[in-house]
């Protein structure tokens, strides 16, 4: 790990994949004075970020975009092999979702790579290819480099580097996460590669941590692991406090002083169970490589099965007083997003509606028609009369509902909740400021 400064110069980048992380990614290097240029199948994300608009939901992305396409520095196409044309690097950005055993889908991974790899064949001069999408230890050195060798038929001429170059980006953080990362990891055996990532990201004040792709790859998992690990710790921790007439928040607060050894109170708060489009799939990674080697990971094995614990313990809360009509203050797994993957709360609505409730749901990050690509799909398969069940405030969503579920704080939510007075039972997943105290009010873990 080394802090040096590096002089920073223009590169010229090939970003692929425009969802959350690719599109981030692509205006933030572009903010660094890089021109970039972003590849995706979907028409309608490329035709968007060439207008100047994030085809994704980010606080302050859409500014970034607009600078970055109006100064010429970003753009965007459906056609992998113009981009490849106009850059130096490819950086892939594509989703690796997981498959019913735990593993990873890398079918988007071995797709662009090939076409990277046919998009190279009798280039002059070398071309960097760069993995940013989270895989299993290995995927870097044992997918990317026979795929390029593949697609190029055995054609000579091309100089093609790898490396694994992981986010740590939060959704509704992202752009600041980008700007002032813990550090910025370079897995690789290439050292053309790694000065020109060191370039790339001269302009980032973090450490920068050379390693070998498996360390980087592993620790990319190991960290999201660890970060949902530490959720449904403090959760547990809850439940236990709750029992015993123990302050939970109270032990928390006290906890999380200790920052010297690798604490952070990010997580460490009681409340509901993780979701969203990383860590559940992270985890079930874990845990198939543990099934696949033949080891026991007890403690990975448990986190999923004890955040669904969690949701069942949500669900039997709201049921205590047989509600007719449920109402649900927020869907999205958390504020500053419109991320529904694996929301525990779109959990929670899906299994609430098969047993006869009825939903009233108000989030004011979430607007259907915006939805695409696989946050869409999800909530198609999920939800797919999603549409029928939006109120237009939460003030109705209080009016109409027996039972009002608290998904996280927003003060969209305070004024609607204030002044109940026991009149609605309310449910709080997030610890909103609210008085405990009053008649119908229930923390889940408080």
């Amino acid at each position: 790990m080394t802090n040096q400064r590096v002089k920073s110069e223009q590169l010229r980048v090939a970003v692929f994949g425009l969802g959350y992380v690719g599109t981030v990614t692509a205006a933030c290097l572009a903010d660094l004075g890089h021109t970039v240029i972003g590849v995706d199948v979907v028409t309608s994300k490329v035709d968007a970020l060439n207008a100047g608009s994030a085809p994704v939901i980010e606080p302050g992305l859409g500014e970034l975009v607009r600078s970055g396409v109006a100064r010429g520095r970003l753009s965007a196409t459906s056609n992998a092999a113009d981009a490849v044309s106009v850059s130096d690097i490819a950086v892939i950005c594509v989703g690796t979702p997981s498959r019913a055993s735990g593993d990873y889908d890398l079918s988007y991974i071995r797709r662009v790579t090939t076409e990277i790899g046919t998009a190279v064949r009798g280039r002059n001069g070398p071309y960097s290819v760069v993995l940013r999408s989270t895989v299993l230890p290995g995927t870097t050195d044992a997918v990317l480099p026979p795929l390029i060798a593949e697609s190029l038929g055995g054609e000579g001429g091309a100089n093609v580097g790898f490396a694994h170059n992981p986010e740590f980006l939060r959704e509704g953080t992202a752009i600041a996460d980008f700007r002032d990362p813990p550090f910025t990891v370079v897995g690789t055996h290439d050292a053309r590669v790694r000065s020109q990532l060191r370039a790339m990201y001269a302009r980032v004040n973090a450490p920068f941590i050379e390693t070998e792709p498996g360390v980087s790859e592993t620790l990319k998992l190991s960290s999201n692991a660890f970060h949902a690990l530490k959720v449904v710790f403090a959760n547990e921790i809850g439940i236990l406090c709750k029992e015993i007439g123990v302050d939970s928040r109270a032990v928390m607060d006290a906890f999380v002083q200790d920052r010297k050894l690798n604490v952070s109170a990010r997580y460490l708060r009681p409340g509901f169970a993780f979701g969203g489009s990383c860590l559940p799939k992270d985890v079930r990674a874990l845990s198939w490589l543990g099934r696949e080697r033949h080891r026991d990971v007890p403690v990975l094995d448990a986190i999923l099965r004890s955040n669904e614990l969690h949701v069942r313990h949500a669900l039997r809360m709201v049921e205590e007083s047989h509600p007719r009509t449920v109402g649900m203050l927020g869907l999205v797994f958390k504020p500053d997003t419109d991320d529904l993957r694996e929301s525990p709360v779109v959990e929670l609505a899906q299994t609430l509606l098969g047993r006869g409730r009825e939903l009233r749901i108000y989030d004011p990050y979430l607007n259907v028609a915006r939805l695409s690509g696989s946050n869409k799909q999800f909530i198609d398969k999920q939800i797919p009369h999603l549409t029928k069940l939006l109120v237009g405030s939460a003030q109705e969503v209080v009016a109409t509902s027996d039972v009002v579920v608290v998904a996280y704080d927003s003060p969209d939510f305070r004024p609607a909740l204030a002044g109940l007075n026991g009149s609605r039972r309310v449910i709080d997943l997030a610890g909103v400021p609210a008085p405990e105290e009053a008649p119908g009010y229930a923390g889940i873990a408080w």
